[in-house]
């Protein structure tokens, strides 16, 4: 009798501890990067007055530009080490309307040659 409360209990238990956190810790999860990789090196390529197609060579293509605003363009990356919180870096270009390079927002900061001629 005492066999088969033991055959019925352990499975039980161990599918309740199964969705508790302290054994996800126990599984591996790789590590995921999406989006645009930029660095503070290309960043500081930038200079006001650019074209788009110059922004495009040093940036590569943006991850996003919305269709109402073709002047701003976003470079998001996003990653997640393993079981640790997400990472996410925006850099966001704006052009004037005739697609020369007015501005840069997000977490990387302008260089200060910014405002120098090309």
């Amino acid at each position: 009798m005492q066999f088969k409360k033991w055959i019925i209990a352990l499975p039980l238990v161990v599918g309740l501890l199964s969705g508790c956190s302290l054994l996800e810790k126990l599984v591996y999860r790789i590590d995921i990067a999406q989006g645009n990789y930029v660095e503070q090196e290309a960043v500081d390529k930038l200079r006001f007055g650019m074209t788009k197609q110059q922004v495009q060579f040093v940036m590569g293509t943006p991850m996003l530009v919305e269709s109402g605003y073709p002047n701003t363009w976003y470079y998001i990356y996003l990653f997640t080490h393993g079981h640790e919180k997400s990472v996410q870096k925006n850099l966001i270009v704006h052009f004037d309307d005739n697609g020369n390079l007015t501005s840069i927002d997000g977490v990387f900061p302008m260089s200060d040659s910014f405002f120098e001629k090309i």
